[in-house]
């Protein structure tokens, strides 16, 4: 039986035949280079040895000079590692890979099922120098693109600038939502002469727009010829904006004609249809302001005319946020204290808290600082604040929170104009990123103003019929003087699910809007915040309530998440505090 065994497990001749030729043949089909076969195997390792110990051939490369040129440094294997291989080396082995791939053995070993026949014209000499003289000429190429691009990446390190900011400006098509900033365009007088109704349509929406408040627009068809026609008789505005089909030379002869008619202080800007860099720097050496091609936006519109009138080297104005009540006793005042303060406190963002209730505001009891009649005076002289009485004028609460609080005083009236308003805020915009504006429970030409041109309106409402309605109306009011602006952020105060006459999913289904925060009734962590002069966040910081206002600060600076330098829990700390 053990025999028989033995017999059966036995490989025959033919297989020993068969895994010896394969066990020959290399990882790309081709036979492996190996000793030839008559050598002993013992003799070949021998010599192997030998070959290992002897250092001669180093002398015979390398020259006495050339050694000590090396000097005494250290080839370790971490030297060659991965990393020092780069993508360089990616096209010669590629090349290298495609030239063993015309190895014969190689094509002989192809599974015959599949169809590499060639035609019969062609011998085999033919064939190898076809296939090789192609992979010549692409490493070639690859070496040439390295190199030039090596070359272009030198340049601009010597230039102290990208490689894409270098090519930046062949894209003249526009500029994208992103970009668009809360800088409003100054108080000029635009004329705009357009061919194209879609175009006519985006200014049009341009013109409504809260940025553009300031300037005064006005729209004309008939493109360049009808402008060159109308400033014959016409002064010429601040600002031209022509829409034109046209390109090359034909732009460049109606130019000519447009400039003898204009003043030579006006700027000019054009919106085309031709994507072409060499036509918009053309254009630019002629002396037109700026280019754009077939522009999608009306933001794409006023961020242009908004670049023309504004000084580079000037520092960004800081973000308006409105807080306004649905009603009055919602707590809108409470949550614009307590997020202005997260803002500046957890978020490290330089705010400014302007208290607008001039009569009864409550910015100095929650923030346990002194009433101030600054905020009256700035109004009553808006002309003569500047950097130097503002600074003087603002409450230093904390080194990132100022105050501009209301006087609180009955025995005067505050009829002020409302223009005052706006000035003092566009004052307070270039001293800090954030501006937290304490809208009251008014409708009056200067509230409406500040609503209407605030960068961001947050909404407070309780779950009441009351504050259901006036959310609904002011939403509307809103949404139709913004329609390039996003809507309005809705939070619900004082909910109880239990008590609550109006519940959040109705507000979303009926007003439109999904509340952006539901905070609870809690009159306990609210008193407590109010009787300490302090923040929500510090009297109940790992409440719901307190993060909601978290979440709402983040949502209106723009964050994703919170920076606030928690400390991390450590099972040494324990063992160090029980010490």
């Amino acid at each position: 039986m053990k025999n028989a065994a033995e017999t059966t497990y036995q490989p025959t001749e033919d297989e020993e035949g068969v895994a010896e030729g394969a066990a020959s043949l290399g990882a790309d089909g081709g036979p492996v280079a190996t000793v030839p076969a008559e050598a002993d195997d013992d003799a070949f390792e021998s010599e192997l040895e030998a070959f290992d110990d002897d250092d001669s051939w180093l002398s015979e490369e390398l020259s006495d000079e050339e050694l000590a040129a090396l000097g005494e440094e250290d080839f370790g294997d971490d030297i060659f590692s991965e990393e020092d291989f780069t993508a360089e080396d990616a096209p010669a082995a590629t090349v290298s890979a495609a030239l063993n791939a015309t190895d014969p053995v190689a094509e002989d070993n192809l599974p015959s099922d599949e169809d590499f026949s060639f035609d019969d014209a062609f011998d085999d000499t033919e064939l190898s120098e076809e296939v090789a003289e192609p992979d010549e000429n692409v490493s070639v190429e690859t070496e040439e693109e390295i190199s030039q691009g090596a070359l272009v990446a030198a340049t601009a390190a010597i230039a102290g600038q990208d490689i894409e900011e270098s090519t930046s400006d062949i894209d003249v098509s526009g500029y994208g939502e992103e970009e668009i900033d809360h800088r409003p365009v100054p108080r000029i007088s635009i004329h705009a002469f357009c061919e194209a109704p879609d175009t006519t349509t985006l200014l049009e929406k341009a013109s409504v727009d809260r940025r553009l408040s300031k300037a005064h627009l006005t729209i004309h068809m008939g493109g360049i010829n009808k402008a060159i026609d109308h400033f014959q008789t016409a002064s010429t505005p601040n600002l031209i904006i022509l829409e034109t089909m046209a390109g090359g030379a034909e732009i460049f002869a109606k130019l000519a004609e447009l400039a003898e008619v204009c003043d030579p202080s006006t700027k000019v800007i054009i919106i085309g249809r031709v994507n072409d860099i060499i036509l918009y720097r053309e254009l630019i050496k002629q002396g037109v302001s700026e280019y754009i091609v077939r522009p999608n936006s009306p933001l794409q519109i006023i961020k242009t005319i908004a670049d023309l009138y504004v000084d580079p080297s000037a520092p960004p104005i800081g973000k308006t946020i409105a807080f306004v009540g649905a009603r009055g006793g919602v707590g809108s005042s409470t949550l614009a204290h307590n997020v202005g303060w997260c803002s500046a406190e957890e978020f490290h963002s330089d705010t400014v808290i302007l208290d607008l209730d001039l009569p009864f505001g409550t910015v100095s009891l929650d923030f346990d600082e002194e009433a101030s009649a600054g905020l009256v005076e700035a109004l009553a002289s808006p002309e003569r604040l500047d950097d130097v009485l503002l600074d003087r004028l603002l409450q230093k609460h904390t080194d990132r929170l100022s105050l501009f609080t209301a006087p609180s005083m009955l025995d005067r009236d505050f009829d002020l104009d409302d223009q005052a308003f706006e000035t003092v805020l566009d004052v307070v915009r270039g001293t800090a990123p954030t501006i937290v504006v304490d809208v009251p429970h008014l409708w009056t030409s200067w509230s409406k103003r500040i609503l209407m041109t605030a960068d961001e309106i947050v909404i407070t409402a309780t779950p009441d019929l009351a504050s259901f309605r006036n959310t609904k109306n002011l939403i509307d009011i809103l949404g139709a003087a913004r329609p390039n602006d996003s809507s309005p952020t809705l939070v619900i105060n004082q909910f109880d699910p239990k008590t609550s006459a109006v519940q959040a999913a109705q507000f979303a289904e009926h007003v439109g809007i999904k509340p952006a925060q539901v905070i609870n009734w809690d009159p306990q962590l609210f008193g407590a915040a109010a009787t300490n002069a302090s923040p929500v966040t510090e009297v109940g910081g790992k409440s719901k309530t307190a993060q909601s206002i978290r979440d709402l600060a983040a949502q209106m600076l723009g964050r994703n998440e919170t920076n606030i330098a928690r400390p991390k829990f450590s099972l040494a700390g324990m063992f160090k505090k029980k010490r």
